[in-house]
């Protein structure tokens, strides 16, 4: 991956930065930066190596219920299901 790519993908997905702004930036279309930040994700969620069946899920939580979603993932871990 050559060096925009990976600075578009970071500032997206790790510093949550607007796809817009870098299309500007760049002098892209939306369209590539969406492209761009799409392969990225892929290749990353491959690395994760996620179980068939299995989806990987962000969500904002009140602690209690956090608290269960992520005893839920422990349970699931150690199950493999």
């Amino acid at each position: 991956m050559g060096e925009s790519t990976l600075e578009i993908a970071e500032g997206v997905l790790v510093d949550g930065k607007s796809q817009s702004d870098y299309a500007r930036a760049k002098q892209i279309t939306r369209g590539a930066v969406s492209q761009i930040v799409g392969r990225v994700w892929k290749i990353h969620l491959k690395a994760l190596n996620i179980p068939d069946k299995f989806v990987e899920v962000t969500a904002i939580l009140p602690e209690h219920q956090a608290f269960i979603v992520k005893q839920w993932e422990k349970e699931a871990q150690r199950s493999g299901k």
